[in-house]
C-alpha cells in the first residue's frame, strides 16, 4: 500500500511517523512526506470512496466557514487490493480538556454563520440561493447537502427540502426505518414509527429553523484539541436544526458543562428542546441499531414509546 500511496501522493518520502489513529470504521496513520506531515485514513470496503468523499466536503464545509478548527483534506485515493485512503493534515491532537467552553462558542458560531449571512444578505437586499461549489460561502435556504455524507458508513438521504420537519422524518428517520424492516421486520418498530410520524409536527409548534451548516456526528470521539484550541474531525455534514447536533453529544458522554453552557449562551434552548433531542437521539440509536445490532433496540423503542405517550 505504501508504494502505491507514495506514487499517488508524488513523494519520494513516505515515513510512518507512529501515530497511529482508529475507530470502528477506517484505519489511520500519519507520514512524513515531502509536502509535510499528512493523516490517512484507509478503508476496504466497497462503500468507502463514497464515505471518504462525502467526509472531504463536510470538512471543505465546515473550513469555509473559519469558525472551528478541522484537518485540512487533501485527496481521496483508490489503491490496488480494493484499499480507498482519505489524505488530510496531520493535527497533533490531544483530549478535550482545557477549550471545552471555546468549542461550544465555536460549535454555535459554526451554526450561526448561514442565519448571519441571510441577515447580511436580506439587509443589503441581495438575491439568495443555494449556491453550492462556489469557493465564497453562499447563503443555504434549504436543508440537506449538495452531496451524499455518511453517518458511519450508512449514506445520508441529503436531497434539498425546503422544510425541516419533511427533511428528518423522509431523510433520516425513514431510511432507518426501512433498514430495520429490511434485516428484522420489527412489528413493534414498525407501528411506534407509524404512531410518532403523525406526532412530530408537533414538537415544532412556533420554532423557526434557519438552515445551520452541522457536524452531523458530533460524539466525543469525534472532538479533541491542540495548543490552539479545539478541533473536530469524522464529520458527516449537512445544512440541518442546530439542536440535531446535540442529540449524539449528549448520548456518549465526552461534553462538560461548560462546553453546553458556552453554546446555549449564543444560541439559546426554545420551548420543546429536550423533547426535540430525543426525537434527534432516536436516529442515532436507529443508526447504531444498522451498524452494530439489536442492543441498541430497546433505546430506540423505549424513546418513540416516549415521544407517542
Amino acid at each position: 500500500m505504501e508504494d502505491a500511496l507514495k506514487r499517488a501522493l508524488g513523494t519520494t518520502v513516505l515515513r510512518p511517523t507512529g501515530h497511529t489513529g482508529s475507530g470502528c470504521i477506517s484505519q489511520g496513520r500519519s507520514y512524513d512526506t515531502d509536502q509535510g506531515r499528512v493523516f490517512v485514513k484507509s478503508n476496504f470496503q466497497s462503500e468507502a470512496r463514497r464515505m471518504f468523499e462525502g467526509e472531504m466536503a463536510s470538512l471543505e464545509a465546515i473550513l469555509k466557514t473559519k469558525t472551528i478548527k478541522v484537518p485540512k483534506p487533501m485527496k481521496v485515493i483508490d489503491l490496488s487490493g480494493g484499499i480507498t485512503v482519505f489524505v488530510m493534515e496531520h493535527l497533533d491532537m490531544r483530549s478535550l480538556n482545557r477549550h471545552s467552553a471555546l468549542l461550544g462558542a465555536q460549535l454555535a458560531d459554526l451554526h450561526l454563520t448561514n442565519q448571519k449571512l441571510g441577515e447580511k444578505l436580506k439587509k443589503e437586499g441581495s438575491i439568495v440561493g443555494k449556491g453550492q461549489g462556489q469557493s465564497d460561502l453562499q447563503f443555504v435556504d434549504q436543508f440537506g447537502f449538495h452531496t451524499v455524507t455518511c453517518c458511519g458508513y450508512l449514506p445520508q438521504v441529503n436531497d434539498w427540502q425546503s422544510d425541516w420537519v419533511t427533511f428528518f422524518a423522509r431523510q433520516r428517520i425513514q431510511p432507518q426505518m426501512d433498514m430495520i424492516e429490511k434485516t428484522s421486520g420489527d412489528k413493534e418498530a414498525r407501528e411506534l414509527w407509524s404512531q410518532l410520524q403523525l406526532k412530530i409536527p408537533s414538537f415544532f409548534c412556533g420554532v423557526e429553523i434557519v438552515p445551520a451548516l452541522l457536524h452531523g456526528d458530533l460524539w466525543g470521539g469525534n472532538v479533541s484539541e491542540d495548543e490552539s484550541g479545539p478541533i473536530i474531525f469524522d464529520p458527516a455534514s449537512f445544512y440541518g436544526h442546530s439542536e440535531y447536533e446535540l442529540a449524539i453529544a449528549g448520548m456518549f458522554g465526552g461534553f462538560s458543562s461548560s462546553f453546553y453552557s458556552a453554546y446555549h449562551s449564543k444560541i439559546p434552548r426554545a420551548a420543546g428542546f429536550e423533547k426535540r433531542l430525543k426525537l434527534y437521539q432516536l436516529f442515532h440509536y436507529m443508526n447504531h441499531w444498522n451498524h452494530f445490532g439489536t442492543g441498541y433496540r430497546g433505546s430506540s423503542l423505549n424513546i418513540m414509546r416516549n415521544l407517542v405517550k
